[in-house]
């Protein structure tokens, strides 16, 4: 085959333990004295300009180490990226703004690299039976996808080929940036911070185990088997592993492209629905959940011939399981809100270990209306909803009920952000999934009450898998 390398390339990624860790030491110790001398000079104006100039200063921190970040890529910006997700509760508002910029810097590995891996990881006899498209579809941090085409049957598939050496630096890389981010000063560490860092590394080693993410996927295809209104890929094992994997390609539409955001406002209904069945499947029935939010993660196909449109479900690296001991809490809590029992909410909350039962019990009162406003768009017809919330047919208007920023400010008006405690991690990446969920349902601008669906769950027939 012939070689093509296109203008954003890269020939290798360093991945030597030595070499990634110097790089993280050299550019938090330069951040690190940058940030002392800042500190022991910003003594003079008032309180105002002072932590003006902090923040400042903490932005250009940030993004000064995340450009060196950005420059190792590999499992260095999957961790970064991870982090800008989940570490809201630990990080400063200016290194997760800076962190989100992550999600925009991946380059391409050079085709003659990915070759060399393929052949490594699959064999010369395997790989004779594809046709492999040298150019990526698909570029991220930890791997990139390329598109074939089975000789013996013309099936067409995607190749999601790791980058060599990222999974053995996964632990290296992980304690690097956590040692980046104390010598620069950018974030206090803790208990709470130690145990957060733990499950981004359990997190990060499942994205790395593709054998793992195959049997994941697998289960979700049988899972969804019967359900038309999703597609789940079939993985191929006989040209999968470790580090390769290897499923049929499943096209689709992007949810923000404007095929998608041009169907009638019923088609984007059904489709939202269904995104909101699927995540209580997830959380009621089969403990399983999918919890990264990407929207690269999901494809749209559009139904013809009365079929219904249908969601393409790509990635399954982030699924995590999770253990009755705590999701039955969440499920007793979301059925206390359900029903507007707020002792029962509190009670569910001080079991998940983000309230405190010491608490005044006005706040405790307080954080329980809030958690149950979470759940204004599957509430009852009974529970009133700001008149902009709802359509002409008393439907829920899932973009223009504003509900996240309504929440947020219910709870920066109460006193309860001074007894707010850093949640189990768990909950950190459970709540990650509802906003992600509700996002996906708000871009669709669907209008629709998502009572009933939520009802089935609680009271229906629904089995536990």
């Amino acid at each position: 085959m012939t070689i093509k390398k296109t203008p954003d390339t890269v020939s290798r990624i360093k991945t030597g333990s030595f070499e990634r860790r110097l790089s993280l030491t050299r550019a938090g110790l330069f951040a690190g004295t940058r940030m002392a001398s800042h500190m022991a000079t910003n003594w003079f104006g008032s309180r105002e300009t002072r932590d003006e100039r902090h923040r400042e200063m903490l932005s250009k921190q940030a993004r000064y180490l995340v450009k060196e970040l950005g420059d190792l890529k590999g499992s260095v910006v999957k961790i970064g990226q991870v982090m800008a997700l989940y570490g809201e509760h630990f990080l400063p508002p200016e290194v997760t703004e800076a962190l989100h910029t992550l999600e925009d810097q991946t380059s391409a590995l050079d085709w003659s690299v990915i070759e060399k891996t393929l052949r490594a990881e699959l064999g010369e006899e395997r790989l004779a039976q594809l046709d492999i498209e040298e150019e990526p579809i698909g570029t991220a941090s930890l791997a990139q996808v390329h598109r074939a085409r089975c000789r013996a049957n013309g099936l067409e598939v995607c190749l999601k080929v790791q980058y060599p050496g990222v999974a053995k630096a996964v632990d290296s890389d992980l304690d690097s940036v956590a040692q980046l981010l104390r010598v620069a000063r950018v974030v206090s560490f803790g208990p709470d911070f130690d145990e957060w860092l733990e499950e981004v590394r359990a997190m990060m080693h499942r994205e790395v185990d593709y054998e793992m993410e195959a049997r994941t996927t697998e289960s979700f295809r049988q899972k969804l088997s019967g359900d038309s209104r999703f597609v789940v890929p079939r993985v191929l094992p006989e040209f999968s592993n470790a580090r390769v994997m290897t499923s049929t390609y499943e096209p689709g539409h992007s949810l923000t492209s404007s095929t998608v955001q041009g169907l009638s406002l019923e088609r984007r209904s059904a489709l939202g629905q269904a995104a909101l069945s699927l995540f209580l499947s997830e959380l009621f029935l089969w403990g399983e959940i999918q919890t990264d939010p990407n929207f690269g993660n999901y494809r749209i196909r559009l139904g013809d011939d009365g079929q219904p449109d249908q969601i393409v479900l790509l990635d399954f690296g982030a699924v995590q399981r999770y253990d009755d001991t705590f999701l039955n809490p969440v499920r007793e809590m979301i059925q206390a809100s359900y029903e507007r029992d707020l002792d029962a909410v509190i009670k569910g909350g001080i079991t998940l270990r983000f309230m405190d039962q010491s608490w005044p019990e006005d706040i405790l009162k307080r954080f329980g209306e809030v958690c149950m406003a979470v759940l204004e768009p599957l509430s009852p017809d009974s529970i009133e909803k700001p008149e902009y919330a709802v359509n002409e047919q008393g439907q829920y208007r899932w973009k223009q009920s504003d509900l996240p920023n309504r929440v947020a400010r219910q709870a920066t008006r109460s006193a309860i952000s001074r007894y707010f405690r850093i949640p189990p991690r768990e909950f950190i990446f459970l709540n990650r999934k509802l906003v992600g969920v509700y996002t996906f349902i708000a871009v669709l601008c669907a209008e629709f009450d998502g009572e009933p669906i939520l009802r089935r769950y609680l009271y229906g027939d629904l089995k536990r898998a």
